[in-house]
């Protein structure tokens, strides 16, 4: 599934489990403000903030959330670069984006944690470089052009 239209038509929805699908930076979800239960395991998620700014405006009652298996949710199963201290920056900053989570992954919230994070969490944002290498090349391929356009003018 990659298409959540027609989700609007359930306002009342209090669990949606949304796993094993092809769900990316780009899943929208409409306003489910009794929404207390969503999992979006297995997905194409790589975008925590955004997802979770998105989450904090539709979902105001969300207490359990579970992204595992997302690059946006580090695990040291699925991916070697990443450890437990990873896992625990990624809980910090989620529970900073999200405060009335009970459940996050397959794990209870603890009285630590939620500390932790309304002290640190906004600290824990794992931050990206924003210039991607399709931007690097298209760049290149441009100045290369705009140099061979100035080189025919010289020569002409």
């Amino acid at each position: 599934m990659r298409s959540l239209e027609g989700l609007s038509a359930f306002g009342s929805l209090e669990e949606l489990i949304l796993d094993n699908n092809l769900l990316g930076n780009d899943l929208v979800l409409p306003g489910l403000p009794r929404l207390h239960t969503l999992t979006l395991n297995k997905n194409q998620i790589t975008d925590l903030e955004s997802l979770l700014d998105h989450l904090a405006e539709v979902t105001p009652a969300l207490e359990y959330l579970s992204l595992l298996g997302n690059v946006a949710c580090p695990n040291e199963l699925i991916t070697l670069e990443k450890d437990e201290e990873d896992y625990k920056r990624y809980r910090c900053f989620v529970l900073h984006k999200l405060p009335n989570l009970k459940f996050l992954d397959a794990r209870k919230v603890t009285r630590k944690e939620r500390e932790e994070a309304l002290v640190r969490g906004s600290f824990m944002k794992v931050v990206k470089p924003k210039v991607l290498c399709t931007q690097i090349c298209e760049s290149f391929q441009n100045t290369a052009m705009e140099e061979e356009w100035s080189i025919g003018l010289f020569y002409r």
